[in-house]
């Protein structure tokens, strides 16, 4: 990827930083040359992406016909027995957006105001607290008030509904306000409840298993959160081993200090704590990159932690992995044949026709970019087949928030690239922009699985396949005080921007995500 990054020259260090900052910056891993990038950045904004149009079925989406489906979900059971197949799940982030509204409720009910008052004026307070007893948490709850003498069921016949939200909340209940997704529970079965993260260990059982019955899966968790999440998965790995047959490997990893980025006043100069230190924040989900890219898997499957279904609706959700994982390794060979006659030279005119066609066809990649003769072509075509290859679901738009498939040109070359693009990244704005958007068919479920070894076997950089010019800013305030926050380019936004990509329709029952706490009231999630 070119390195588009702003002048380095504009600000010097010795103008704005101070001993102690130095000192901050070495802490966390980060230059000073990097700090001021991102300063610049914020000077300049980020450059919005030009789309060409939506991707859509035909036109940079594959549909699947039932025969194809099961042909590719078989070809990946017999070809990934024989790799080392890997489950990527991001997890960092605490439940506290799930219960936001929990916490707006409580605020109203402990200035005052009157059940029935709060049940009226929100369908969604009135929702959970009628089936508060449905939730798969429940009998956990009552376990709770019963250790205190309280009757959680009393109290919600009653509706007296802030002792039941403080027991869920905080720490003299559940806690749950305090925990991440992974160790929320989702799921009530007859015998057991399920956390997301025990779905994802069942999820991993049925397609990310090896032939000696290995299963890998890798969650990226916040410091805070690991002590438990290790304690959960003791109490119940085993059960889950001995159930499946199987034998978890299960690691861990959390999001460096090195990828957390600079906050800056309105004034575009850094933002200082009351103490005189530098104010850093987290840089988004795209600081995830760098977690993936110590994986060492053949096969990476990534889903987010909260997309899981209970047992009577995963079939869906295996086939369609099993078929995202076959439409890849049939992929992945084509191209590491091509990369191997490549390293005889270029290619003569009949081979390189069908190469620049196999290119074109089955990894979308512009057929602008190719020349017509050989010689050089020959050299451009092995420059963008020798990259990291990703398959991503697409489900169709159903008024979900979240990105979606665009084709995306390229300011430099005018060429078009397959893209997940997020509104943040788009000139809402500009009418001919904003029309492309009205006109998406469908949008991003995170549903991806990918190869990130070349045809060497060895593992690519995926540093190298980022464009920068893609995050985002945002506008926060901290104590009282207006800033502004840079998030990195996302995971599977322009942190995947210069890899080989292909999009695939998959149904709408595989994905399932859980936003809200009133989410897991779903049909989907009984």
């Amino acid at each position: 990827m070119p390195d588009p990054r702003p002048d380095r020259g504009l600000i010097k260090p010795r103008n704005m930083l101070n001993e102690r900052d130095h000192k901050q910056l070495k802490e966390k891993g980060i230059s000073s040359e990097t700090l001021l990038e991102q300063i610049e950045w914020f000077k300049q904004g980020f450059p919005p992406l030009r789309l060409d149009r939506p991707a859509t079925a035909g036109d940079g989406i594959r549909q699947l016909e039932p025969g194809q489906l099961k042909k590719m979900a078989s070809f990946y059971d017999d070809q990934s027995s024989q790799l080392r197949v890997e489950k990527f799940v991001p997890a960092s982030g605490a439940a506290s957006r799930m219960f936001k509204e929990l916490f707006q409720w409580r605020e109203l009910l402990m200035a005052g105001v009157e059940t029935e008052a709060l049940l009226s004026s929100s369908g969604s307070a009135r929702e959970f607290f009628e089936r508060l007893h449905e939730f798969a948490f429940w009998d956990e709850l009552v376990l709770a008030m019963d250790k205190d003498d309280l009757d959680a069921r009393h109290l919600l016949d009653n509706r007296n509904y802030l002792p039941l939200l403080d027991y869920l909340l905080f720490e003299s209940g559940l806690e749950y306000a305090f925990l991440p997704k992974a160790l929320i529970a989702f799921h009530r079965y007859s015998r057991e409840l399920r956390t997301a993260m025990e779905e994802h260990l069942v999820e991993g059982a049925y397609y990310a298993c090896d032939q000696k019955g290995n299963v890998l899966i890798h969650f990226t968790l916040s410091p805070e959160h690991i002590g438990r999440f290790r304690a959960r998965l003791e109490s119940v790995q085993e059960q889950y081993q001995k159930r499946f047959m199987v034998q978890f490997t299960i690691r861990h990893s959390v999001q460096k200090p090195s990828t957390d980025t600079i906050a800056v006043g309105p004034d575009n100069l850094p933002f200082r704590e009351k103490d005189g230190s530098l104010l850093f924040r987290p840089g988004g989900h795209g600081a995830l990159i760098e977690n993936l890219n110590e994986l060492e898997g053949d096969l990476i499957f990534i889903k987010n932690i909260d997309n899981v279904v209970p047992d009577r609706l995963k079939e869906q959700t295996i086939l369609y992995k099993k078929v995202l994982g076959g439409l890849l390794l049939g992929l992945q060979q084509e191209v590491y044949r091509w990369l191997q006659r490549l390293d005889q030279g270029a290619l003569p005119v009949e081979d390189y026709v069908r190469a620049v066609d196999f290119a074109v066809e089955e990894l979308c990649i512009d057929s602008t970019v190719f020349p017509a003769d050989p010689q050089p072509g020959s050299q451009v075509l092995r420059s963008r087949l020798d990259r990291p290859l990703r398959v991503c679901g697409m489900v169709k738009n159903q008024g979900e928030p979240g990105g979606g498939p665009f084709w995306v040109r390229d300011p430099e070359t005018g060429a078009s690239s397959l893209q997940i693009v997020e509104l943040s990244q788009i000139d809402m704005d500009n009418a001919l922009q904003s029309g492309l958007v009205e006109k998406a068919t469908h949008f991003n479920p995170v549903d991806i699985v990918c190869s990130i070894r070349n045809y060497r076997g060895e593992v690519f950089d995926l540093n190298q396949f980022i464009d920068p010019q893609t995050g985002f800013i945002s506008h926060k305030s901290k104590d009282g005080q207006e800033l502004k926050a840079l998030e990195r380019p996302g995971l599977w936004n322009g942190a995947m921007a210069g890899w080989n990509t292909v999009f695939v329709e998959v149904p709408l029952i595989t994905f399932n995500p859980v936003k809200t706490i009133n989410d897991l009231l779903r049909e989907e999630h009984r």
